[in-house]
């Protein structure tokens, strides 16, 4: 029932002014709503919910990612916008801050204005 039906992300924020500046005029995600409780952007059908917090201790992993056709470009254009991606000492990433999997796939790895981990990955056609 589920594979069928869209996705709603969650992602938290103590600022939700800053919060939404990066996520509709940085990344240009599609802006839906913006209420005491959260800011509601679009990528694509799926819906993420920006949850304003009082606080919290953001997550040391990845919590939201986007699948894109080419990273490279995906990249130029975060970076042209201010992103600034991860470099981590254990994994091999280009110039870019891609790292290149085993299995073909390509990520990098960045951070929203409230220290969440985000990514955009290019994965191998099956």
């Amino acid at each position: 029932m589920l594979a069928q039906c869209d996705l709603i992300g969650f992602i938290p924020t103590t600022n939700g002014d800053r919060a939404r500046a990066f996520y509709i005029d940085t990344l240009k995600l599609d802006f839906i709503a913006d209420d005491k409780f959260a800011i509601v952007v679009r990528a694509n059908s799926n819906d993420i919910r920006i949850v304003r917090m009082e606080s919290f201790a953001p997550a040391p992993y990845t919590i939201c990612g986007w699948k894109v056709p080419d990273i490279e470009a995906a990249a130029r254009e975060l970076k042209a916008a201010g992103v600034v991606f991860e470099k981590y000492f254990f994994l091999q990433q280009d110039a870019s801050g891609i790292w290149s999997a085993p299995g073909g796939a390509k990520v990098a790895w960045f951070k929203d204005p409230d220290g969440n981990v985000l990514s955009i990955s290019q994965h191998p056609t099956e």
